[in-house]
């Protein structure tokens, strides 16, 4: 259990939002318009925290080494930008917990690796962000997770110090940034990676396997 918090950041993809729907379909939509076969939905879920790469990964089996790489990402990126919230959809009881966090008079905010191309048109469109303190996205500093720096200009411009946040994240990197940002940690089991991933070695200092069971943690 976490006491003195007065903050709690989250990531966004796998965490709050399950948006792998999306990311899926832009880049099975270029499988196709090369004549490749459609895939489905699960082949891409895992890698769906990680973005481009994760869908150019297993789309086309290509890693940012691949001299087409930057043009590939760009294409995806055009793809995804048409329907960012079209089956994108807020995890089961994210909701409510967010009520319980502003109840308990508590802060809370977005620290995601997705550029503000994409974070500032998502946070328009989805009600759920609206009461978010702060949304930091991952060209918002000059270094992306898992440098700490984008948790750290987080409580910087919410106005706490960093040990008195928790970051939630359903990736290694999430908790390797927080922990060096000095936050408490939590890994977020139900996210992307969680399911699949050796959580114990990422040394965070609770894990959650869905949502409701952070407000335990936080005494609420």
């Amino acid at each position: 259990m976490f006491t003195n918090i007065d903050v709690v950041l989250f990531d966004l993809d796998g965490t709050l939002i399950d948006s792998a729907p999306d990311l899926g379909a832009a880049v099975d939509r270029m499988r196709v318009k090369r004549g490749m076969t459609s895939l489905p939905l699960d082949n891409y879920r895992p890698m769906a925290g990680a973005g481009a790469r994760g869908m150019l990964q297993i789309g086309f089996d290509m890693t940012p080494a691949h001299t087409d790489f930057a043009a590939m990402r760009e294409e995806f990126f055009q793809e995804y930008e048409r329907d960012l919230t079209a089956n994108t959809v807020v995890f089961d009881e994210v909701a409510d917990m967010l009520i319980a966090i502003e109840a308990a008079g508590m802060k809370w905010g977005v620290v995601t690796n997705k550029s503000e191309r994409f974070t500032l048109p998502i946070a328009r469109q989805m009600p759920l962000l609206a009461n978010a303190a702060t949304v930091i996205s991952g060209d918002t500093t000059a270094h992306a997770k898992p440098h700490p720096a984008p948790l750290l200009e987080a409580a910087k411009r919410v106005g706490v110090h960093p040990q008195r946040c928790v970051y939630v994240g359903d990736d290694e990197r999430d908790i390797v940034a927080g922990l060096a940002a000095g936050m408490h940690t939590v890994a977020a089991v139900y996210g992307y990676l969680g399911a699949n991933s050796d959580i114990a070695s990422w040394g965070a200092h609770a894990s959650i396997s869905k949502p409701s069971h952070l407000l335990g943690l936080l005494n609420l």
